[in-house]
């Protein structure tokens, strides 16, 4: 793109909230199931069924808007919105418009281009989702589509930023900040695959030092990181070219393919007058007590800001550490279990990112489905504290621990693994290893400090590799310099 434009894109994203039935009715929200299966009449949209709010999703809802440094609305209204197609059943979808339930929040991001900065939160509203089309597939089928509402009446929430971004990086950096908040919440599953977090990105340039801002497109229901980013790319490429060739860029909506890297023209973008929002009859105004914010307040878990900074100030393990470790709720829980457990933090940030998390990897699994417990590894590690066991020994005795659910301790005795620290039992072996290996010793002494290692790796052998490793190099030193 010409460096004299400037690139200014804001964010509306769907979060679908993990409650166990809908938004307005009690059919449940369960992903799959034979089309139209999870509906009633109220999210049929049939004449005289009336809606009844869901107590959870409010709740979801102040959750995230508390971790998201937003006011909450004492007072808040659903409202409907009315276009007409074939996956909604009303006509219409409640919302919210003029009176959403949070407003004026922010999240701070950091890039490596353009460093830490804060993004502006407009507001987050309560809505409905639609349903599905099913496009047929098949001979008999093509040509058709299905619709499929057991996705009709899902709660969601609406997150809409200020147009504060100015690079797709900070999109995604905003986008994964978010992500990894709500799924932390638990108001969310995070499965971008299945819909649960999609993203709405309003992508415009100008030119740099205009105030006012150009004509935007909305780019539409994008469901991966990646596909954001090269949509974001792409879409300011083409606005820059219109530019350039001295054309206007049209306000609409776009869609992204995602097999050509292309966004093309889907419809011409909807104003909120086009929707014709005006308050639901059925439903009263949303009042929120400041009893039950403090409520939702305590119990917010320790979100991924607050840990990281716990961890490094009060465990003393290095930033990069505490990154890594409280990028996922799961994980932190397990690292904070494992630390209460033995109290060595940086020994089990080590042994969680390294041995742990490589199973981990090579299982395909979560740590929640970890066969080594938080108490199994403190348990072991107390065995490298006491020399029981050493470093080395420690990753056979925790494979063993995966294989099997064992404690240390048991594997320790079952396999016979438990240290030399018995300093003239070592003795001996290394005075075999020199009487065996004259010639290595004498260039040992003649200056050649690497054959040291030799002597290592050989007494470790003859050990198999239960000789305690301390001993063993202050002993070597002492006979090869003796």
């Amino acid at each position: 793109m010409s460096s004299k434009y400037e690139v200014v894109i804001g964010l509306e994203v769907h979060v679908q909230l993990t409650t166990n039935t809908k938004i307005f009715c009690g059919c449940s929200t369960a992903f799959g199931g034979e089309p139209n299966a999870h509906t009633c009449p109220v999210c049929l949209g049939l004449p005289g069924a009336l809606p009844v709010l869901n107590k959870k999703a409010v709740e979801f809802a102040i959750r995230t808007g508390l971790a998201t440094h937003c006011s909450i609305a004492p007072r808040s209204v659903f409202a409907r919105k009315n276009y007409f197609y074939p996956d909604l059943p009303k006509g219409y979808q409640i919302s919210q418009f003029e009176l959403p339930v949070c407003e004026h929040g922010h999240l701070d991001i950091e890039t490596e281009a353009g460093g830490a900065k804060r993004i502006g939160i407009t507001r987050i509203h309560m809505e409905e989702d639609a349903g599905k089309l099913v496009h047929g597939d098949t001979a008999d089928t093509a040509g058709s589509s299905f619709v499929d509402l057991n996705r009709a009446c899902t709660p969601l929430l609406e997150v809409v930023s200020e147009p504060d971004m100015r690079s797709s990086d900070e999109a995604i950096a905003y986008l994964k900040k978010l992500h990894q908040i709500v799924v932390y919440l638990g108001v969310c599953d995070g499965n971008m695959e299945q819909g649960s977090f999609r993203c709405d990105a309003n992508v415009s340039i100008r030119p740099w030092g205009q105030k006012e801002f150009g004509t935007r497109a909305e780019l539409k229901n994008i469901n991966s990181f990646r596909f954001i980013k090269q949509a974001i790319d792409y879409e300011v490429e083409r606005q820059a070219e219109i530019l350039e060739e001295g054309g206007r860029v049209v306000q609409e909506t776009r869609l992204f393919d995602t097999t050509t890297g292309m966004t093309r023209s889907m419809r011409g973008k909807e104003e909120a007058h086009d929707y014709r929002y005006f308050p639901d009859p059925d439903l009263v105004p949303l009042v929120i007590s400041e009893q039950w914010i403090d409520q939702v307040r305590q119990g917010l878990p320790e979100l991924p800001e607050a840990k990281i900074e716990r961890y490094v100030s009060e465990y003393g393990i290095p930033r990069y550490d505490a990154e890594v470790l409280s990028a996922e709720r799961p994980v932190a829980d397990y690292y904070d279990a494992c630390v209460r457990l033995h109290g060595n933090a940086k020994a089990c940030s080590n042994w969680v990112m390294g041995e742990v998390q490589r199973r981990l990897n090579e299982e395909g699994i979560g740590i929640d489905q970890c066969p080594v417990t938080p108490e199994l590894l403190a348990g072991m590690l107390g065995r490298i504290d006491d020399n029981t066991i050493s470093g080395k020994i420690a990753k056979t005795v925790f494979e063993e621990m995966w294989k099997s659910g064992d404690t240390a301790d048991a594997i320790i005795e079952k396999k016979g693994l438990k240290q030399v620290t018995d300093t003239g039992a070592i003795e001996q072996i290394i005075d075999e290893i020199l009487a065996a290996n004259p010639g290595q010793v004498e260039e040992y002494r003649g200056g050649k400090e690497k054959v040291f290692g030799f002597f290592v790796g050989q007494v470790m052998k003859a050990s198999k590799g239960k000789a305690n490793p301390a001993a063993v190099n202050e002993l070597l030193k002492k006979k090869l310099q003796g």
